[in-house]
């Protein structure tokens, strides 16, 4: 049988490739067996030439059985690659599998030219309801890297196998193994369609006899599979078959055997009840070293090879000036013609058929880039690998839940893109606030198509920022939420209800009483709530309530904007702030220095949150009766401070407190910190974070908190409480710096703590303090050493008419001169007379 010169279309829209058999091919007895390389344009081309020179009645593809119903979409105009085939277990959705197809990937070419000519097509790889039942991890996730046959699990990884590739580029004397090929294969072009299949097949069989099924354990009953398969269709339309399939393969398919051997390698095999579709899929994902994709570096260089034929170098390199010019880089038409002369130059020099994405990437960086590699990462990034998103059309099957996202997709305008990119949300507006409600419900799901960042514009509770990016495993966490409901916000809810009931802590159903506040799931608040004060009720930990609070806070804010009922949201964050002021005190008492800066965390986050929660009255209770406070036992060890008095005299100190407690939750909170500031078993850098957030809030006169510093910075303190209360009152992104830089009292009060503090002992503080400074913005450490170097005023008036208050208005040599000894020995320098 012989095909004489024809031409014709492979490939989808304005893309096609003509495909021309330019003299007639006598066509290899018996079926047809086409050996390709998955997503190989060299292959796809040859399997067109193929099969238009053997024009057989039947093609069998390697692929899964289940998607025989579904091939005809790849008929559809909405069809456009890449795209990939998902099967999944009916039960068990994460438990999936893909099958992914570019448009120049070979088995992609033979289903479309078997659609195009009206000859039956069919998969003949082992079935997913095996390949997805299998306990066995060898039975899984990919293929060979080399061939890359199979399905891609779920988690995307593979074994370590024979590379057929990496064998062949060795025995030809080459380094990298895709430069052998595309040498071989991709940038040579041959008059006679089935030879490069017979050299490939005959290349094959040797590599099988010497490495066997080369560490694919499961191929011997796949291959059994396809070849009851290949006696099927040769009985029905003899060997006018053709069978595109993993060039790994092909030895196999060759060998004779009988049936009876061939269904004893799948009797018992394991079953699981699969459903499949089409999903979209993007050249990014076909780069990863996984399925079919099998680690092609180049999905982008690949599909222009593919749809460019001629003259593929110079449209290449125009692709390339016009991504540079839209990036504002100086880029000609003389700057494509030098790159192109130099390209084919440099194919020449290195003895390759014609220049491949070696040779023009070279060019690129010599004429375009000047030298630099720069330019080269947004050319891999968006050309060599690009951001190709197929489609599906509407008639695919699929979930009900992936039909509701894509109906809520299209009517928002929010179109899933492979390129990452960000969303800005005014919530004030009704179709962005249904936009952020889809976004949170959907990562309540487990479905993470966008990420909050932090907004680059207003702080206000009215924006919200979103990082996007549509990726195919996305469909596979849809089918998992797809068992919770049918559209998005009755999943989100059960979802959200199933782990309110589940949650083990309190700052988890927090956490998710806030999510559902942000994606307004207004059903799911009540079993959430429940939840929530049940976890509070049994929680006596005031670490765990202060961590709670803040999240809670935030979603009372962020529900005033979202126009949500709130109500008894507030109701339970009003009664979680009340047991921490009454718990908090005691619970501060005796903490080591780890615990205490914990604490320290915990009282900036409380205040923050009590400031956002409604303000109204609370039941009045007396700020100074505590009962049982001083016999609370602390995390560890005590920081300093006597530990004796009688209650009478703690009582006495209370009433004293800075703060009075006036009326709400906001007076309340204020007392204790009063209470905390004042206190000496409290550790000093609470006591010190305490005072400050009164002096904040302009509760603490400025002559009570100089008061309060003295006293903590008195001889009497030890050195190190000391300095934890500076770090506590100073220290951290609260201005601390430019508070001393403009209260002449405290940093007084500071210099001459610091210039009392024993040598023994400035040691174990100096850490503790260079954290504390280290923390200041630069400018303000400059005017702190130069206060400093200047020294304290020694007379006068407090205010001296030059210079900043308190301090010299010149620098003070004597001071100064101190630090040249330890410079001398430092430098190893001789110290003058």
């Amino acid at each position: 049988m012989t095909r004489a010169d024809d031409r014709t279309d492979v490939g989808t829209g304005s893309a096609a490739t003509k495909v021309s058999v330019e003299a007639p091919a006598e066509v290899p007895a018996g079926p047809l067996l086409l050996g390709v390389r998955h997503h190989g344009p060299g292959s796809a081309r040859a399997v067109a030439a193929a099969l238009d020179a053997g024009r057989p009645k039947a093609v069998l593809v390697e692929g899964p059985p289940e998607a025989d119903a579904l091939v005809a979409l790849a008929a559809d105009e909405e069809m456009r690659p890449p795209v990939a085939l998902l099967a999944h277990a009916v039960d068990d959705p994460g438990r999936a599998a893909f099958w992914p197809m570019a448009e120049f990937s070979p088995e992609w070419v033979a289903i479309r030219w078997a659609l195009a000519h009206g000859v039956e097509v069919r998969f003949i790889d082992l079935p997913a309801t095996h390949t997805l039942a299998a306990a066995d991890p060898t039975w899984g996730d990919g293929e060979g890297e080399g061939d890359g046959e199979g399905c891609e699990g779920p988690d995307g990884q593979a074994g370590l196998r024979v590379d057929p590739l990496a064998e062949f580029a060795a025995a030809a004397g080459y380094d990298d193994p895709e430069r052998w090929w595309e040498d071989s294969f991709e940038l040579r072009g041959t008059t006679d369609p089935f030879a490069p299949f017979e050299a490939v097949a005959e290349a094959m069989g040797a590599l099988r006899e010497a490495y066997g099924h080369g560490g694919h354990a499961r191929d011997p009953v796949r291959e059994a599979y396809m070849r009851i398969q290949l006696r099927a269709a040769r009985k029905r339309y003899g060997d006018d078959v053709a069978v595109v399939c993993g060039a790994w393969h092909v030895p196999a398919l060759r060998r004779t055997g009988t049936a009876t051997a061939d269904r004893a390698l799948l009797r018992g095999l394991p079953k699981v009840k699969t459903a499949m579709t089409w999903v979209p899929w993007t050249h990014r994902r076909l780069a990863r070293r996984s399925g079919y994709g099998a680690g092609i570096e180049s999905p982008g260089w690949y599909a222009h090879l593919f749809t460019a034929p001629d003259r593929p170098v110079v449209r290449w390199l125009t692709k390339v000036a016009g991504l540079l010019r839209d990036e504002d880089l100086a880029v000609s038409s003389a700057h494509v013609i030098e790159a192109v002369r130099l390209a084919d130059s440099l194919a020449v020099l290195r003895g390759r058929p014609r220049p491949g994405l070696d040779e023009t990437t070279d060019a690129v960086r010599a004429v375009m880039g000047d030298g630099s590699d720069v330019p080269l990462g947004l050319i891999h990034d968006r050309l060599v690998v690009g951001d190709v998103l197929g489609t599906v059309p509407d008639g695919a099957p699929a979930v009900p839940l992936q039909r509701d996202l894509e109906r809520l997709q299209r009517s928002l305008r929010l179109k899933p893109e492979a390129r990452e990119r960000d969303l800005e949300l005014d919530l004030r507006k009704d179709n962005d606030a249904t936009r952020s409600r889809l976004l949170h419900r959907l990562r309540l799901l487990g479905v993470d198509w966008g990420e909050p960042v932090a907004g680059r514009g207003s702080t206000g509770t009215f924006r919200e920022s979103w990082r996007l990016r549509w990726r195919p495993e996305l469909h596979v966490q849809v089918a998992e939420a797809g068992v919770w409901g049918t559209t998005v916000e009755a999943a989100a809810t059960a979802r959200a209800q199933a782990r309110a009931g589940g949650a083990g802590d309190l700052a988890t159903v927090t956490a998710l009483a806030e999510q559902c506040l942000l994606a307004g799931l207004t059903d799911a608040l009540p079993a959430v709530l429940r939840a929530l004060a049940d976890r509070a009720a049994l929680d006596a930990d005031v670490s765990h309530l202060a961590q709670a609070l803040p999240a809670l806070a935030r979603a009372l804010r962020y529900g005033d904007v979202r126009a949500t009922d709130t109500a008894a949201l507030a109701e339970v964050a009003a009664g979680l702030a009340e047991r921490i002021c009454v718990g908090l005190p005691p619970a501060c008492a005796g903490l080591d220095a780890d615990a205490a800066a914990e604490m320290r965390a915990r009282l900036d986050s409380v205040h923050a949150a009590i400031a956002l929660l409604p303000t109204g009255p609370v039941a009045s209770e007396d700020p100074a009766e505590d009962p049982d406070e001083d016999t609370a036992e602390g995390t560890g060890g005590s920081t300093g401070g006597s530990t004796e008095g009688s209650a009478e005299d703690r009582r006495t100190e209370d009433r004293n407190a800075p703060g009075a407690p006036g009326d709400g939750i906001v007076g309340r909170w204020a007392a204790v910190l009063g209470r905390l500031a004042v206190r000496e078993r409290v550790p000093g850098v609470v006591r010190g974070r305490a005072a400050r957030l009164l002096l904040d809030e302009g509760r603490l006169a400025d002559d009570e908190a100089a008061r309060l510093m003295g006293l903590a910075l008195s001889p009497a303190a030890p050195p190190a409480d000391a300095a934890a209360w500076i770090e506590g009152f100073v220290g951290g992104a609260s201005g601390g710096g430019l508070l001393l830089v403009h209260d002449e009292r405290l940093l007084g009060l500071v210099d001459a703590w610091l210039s009392g503090v024993p040598d023994d002992a400035f040691t174990g503080v100096l850490p503790l303090l260079r954290r504390t400074f280290a923390s200041f913005e630069p400018g303000v450490r400059r005017t702190l050493g130069e206060l400093a170097a200047r020294g304290p005023a020694a007379t006068g008036p407090r205010r001296p008419a030059a210079g900043p208050p308190g301090f010299a208005d010149a620098l003070d040599e004597r001071r100064a001169d101190a630090v040249l000894p330890l410079l001398h020995l430092i430098l190893g320098t001789e110290v003058p007379a």
